[in-house]
């Protein structure tokens, strides 16, 4: 008994130490309205966030492959209409390069209504609509014309949210999505963070709905994976260079060029 009794004197003395949580302030965490209840949502995490202003125009006012590289491993958060929050890191860009650029929009500088936001100021989204259901989310540049198309992001919040999203926009009943399969493409992206035609010409810099926060860990140059693009058909010499770019060993990338990765391992 004496044995039992010093034992439970160490317990009470340690959870009395001010470097721990006290358990009242771990239950208020988790039931703040509009909190994640996921692990990802600890104090941590909450304390990231409100150390974190959003990135401004001088983060994007660069030329379009420093901004798609730059991307890589800062944070896009978008608040949905009932105030909960997603939050995914980009882990894969592609770089679209304005009017040179035959695989994009605004090849040979041609600006029409759809394509209006690759000639709006940097921080400026470009959403389009493919094969007339799905999205893709691109963000203007410096450079007339020039924009970055976000592929893939590594959810980090709001996991939960982006599943309902993600099954309300497909047709069919489907199994449930892994943490990897929610937003590792750009219109599985779009789909899981509820972005649409209304998010066109918005400015991340200003939107109250989405925008992007600096990471918390920033790749090296010895990270980032620099490959061909994705999809663009026939293009010529433009269909090979290297334009599009994500970060060497992260499981939430779309497509993984092992070819580049083993010559970069070389």
């Amino acid at each position: 008994m004496p044995r039992k009794r010093k034992l439970l004197a160490q317990l009470s003395a340690l959870q009395n130490t001010s470097s721990f949580p006290q358990i009242s302030a771990v239950e208020q965490l988790n039931t703040t309205p509009g909190a994640d209840p996921s692990p990802k949502s600890s104090k941590y995490f909450v304390i990231e966030k409100k150390n974190s202003p959003p990135l401004q125009e001088d983060f994007f006012n660069q030329p379009c492959v420093s901004l798609a590289k730059s991307f890589l491993g800062q944070t896009l958060v978008r608040k949905l209409p009932d105030g909960r929050e997603l939050w995914g890191r980009i882990v894969e860009t592609e770089a679209y390069l304005g009017g040179e650029d035959e695989a994009s929009h605004s090849k040979g500088g041609k600006q029409t209504q759809r394509n209006a936001a690759m000639f709006m100021k940097p921080g400026t989204l470009y959403v389009y609509q493919i094969y007339g259901i799905y999205f893709c989310m691109n963000v203007s540049s410096q450079g007339e014309g020039a924009a970055v198309l976000l592929r893939s992001l590594e959810p980090l919040q709001g996991l939960d949210a982006m599943r309902e999203l993600r099954r309300a926009s497909r047709k069919a009943p489907s199994r449930l999505l892994k943490d990897w399969q929610l937003c590792n493409g750009p219109s599985k992206l779009c789909q899981a963070f509820g972005i649409d035609k209304a998010f066109d010409q918005r400015d991340l810099t200003q939107d109250a709905a989405i925008w992007m926060v600096p990471g918390q860990d920033p790749p090296g140059e010895q990270d980032v994976v620099a490959t061909t693009r994705i999809g663009i058909g026939n293009r010529g010499e433009w269909a090979q260079k290297p334009l599009r770019f994500y970060l060497r060993g992260n499981r939430f990338v779309s497509v993984v060029d092992k070819k580049i990765e083993r010559e970069m391992a070389a």
